[in-house]
């Protein structure tokens, strides 16, 4: 048991770049607290001393904010960093040289009694606010993004962000060190505007091909809207597309009447 603790100062020590001695990580961090405070309490769940253990898990939570169930099972090196909001339900399972960031909850789906809570690898970082829910497993050496929700089986070697949370980084390599590395992600939003700004472009090109085979360009001289008669019969004043144009030059009874068109020429 006593190595078992060493460990976890070890843990803190290694992770932490704050940290600047044993004798500080002993006195002054609440998550290495509340991990001691488990390991005595579940010391006395696994004698059937059930009100023993809980009496001592709600005092523990009461001086680090951090609820951990006498019933869990968590291995050596764990390390919970920052600690407030932290909860581990009674039927989790924590292996070796995992960390917890603050916020995150390994938490049961139903109100069925027996296995319902996940169980976490080695070498997993979950970083602030991740919820992980269900009775299912978080492969090794995986990182679980911050604000993700997981609610299925997590490979090993792989990196899960979002809501719900999905797998973006499976690379199959197995890795040596811990890496808290945990604001370093990817961005999948950035990437889902980056394809919805490529689409818009390309319904745009489409929308000018279909414009130019719909709208041709006009013979020099014409307007869309307005013909000019003044460069071709010498009149001198446009006329509008439709309306009526009378031939002055001819006898009043028969004066010649064109109604113009678009793209006709008066006649």
């Amino acid at each position: 048991m006593w190595q078992t603790w060493k460990r976890d100062v070890q843990a803190v020590l290694e992770r932490d770049p704050a940290a600047k001695s044993a004798l500080e990580v002993v006195l002054c961090y609440p998550g290495l607290h509340a991990i001691w405070f488990y390991r005595i309490a579940h010391w006395f769940y696994e004698r059937r001393l059930y009100l023993i253990a809980r009496l001592i898990s709600n005092f523990a939570r009461f001086l680090t904010d951090v609820d951990i169930h006498p019933g869990a099972k968590i291995g050596p090196g764990l390390f919970i960093d920052h600690g407030i909001g932290v909860v581990i339900g009674e039927t989790a399972e924590i292996g070796e040289n995992v960390t917890l960031y603050q916020g995150c909850t390994l938490g049961g789906t139903g109100k069925e009694k027996g296995k319902r809570h996940p169980t976490i690898g080695n070498n997993v970082v979950v970083a602030a606010g991740a919820k992980i829910l269900g009775s299912f497993k978080v492969g090794d050496n995986a990182k679980i993004g911050a604000g993700a929700v997981v609610l299925r089986e997590v490979p090993p070697n792989s990196t899960v962000v979002g809501v719900p949370g999905r797998v973006v980084i499976q690379d199959g390599r197995r890795v040596g060190t811990i890496d808290l590395d945990h604001a370093n992600l990817p961005d999948p939003v950035g990437r889902m505007l980056r394809e919805m700004q490529e689409r818009i472009e390309a319904l745009e090109r489409q929308l000018a091909e279909i414009h130019a085979e719909v709208h041709p360009a006009r013979a020099p001289g014409w307007s869309g809207e307005w013909a000019s008669l003044a460069s071709m019969e010498g009149l001198g004043t446009p006329a509008p597309l439709g309306s009526r144009v009378v031939n002055e030059g001819a006898e009043p009874a028969v004066k010649n009447v064109v109604y113009l068109r678009s793209g006709q020429r008066a006649g």
